[in-house]
């Protein structure tokens, strides 16, 4: 088998494996103040601090404005805020508020647990080298 072909496998199984994700989180996410946009936002933030709604939306790949409906819904629901910045007038930072930080951890330990039954019996480093696979494509395939 070719690189290529190994590549167009790894490629062939990302779809499902998105979906199936989706799908697990967000009934995850039934009960919670989140939906899957609130919650990729926090993870975000949480990885990198403070962001402008422009940098939210360039880094899910989504327009700004549909970045903004999903801040001003966890606005309202007090687990995001804004403040003002000081590199740009009228486009403030977004931030997690703590009850949006406290909210963020809660889910992801959950998540972690759940991984950790999900991938029982799969060595850690076959993980890490696919996780390793996975950013080189990405990276590849964005800067095209």
């Amino acid at each position: 088998m070719s690189a290529s072909h190994a590549a167009y496998d790894v490629f062939r199984w990302v779809r499902p494996l998105h979906r199936a994700a989706e799908h697990v989180v967000a009934t995850s996410l039934e009960g919670t103040l989140v939906g899957l946009g609130g919650r990729a936002l926090l993870e975000r933030l949480d990885d990198v601090g403070p962001q402008t709604v422009p940098q939210l939306a360039a880094w899910l790949g989504v327009s700004r404005q549909a970045v903004q409906k999903v801040v001003d819904d966890a606005i309202a629901r007090g687990i995001l805020a804004t403040r003002p910045n000081p590199r740009h007038r009228r486009s403030h930072l977004v931030e997690a508020t703590a009850d949006g930080a406290a909210l963020f951890r809660d889910l992801h330990e959950r998540e972690l647990d759940d991984l950790t039954t999900l991938t029982h019996g799969i060595p850690e480093e076959d993980l890490r080298t696919t996780a390793r696979v996975l950013e080189q494509l990405t990276a590849a395939l964005q800067s095209r």
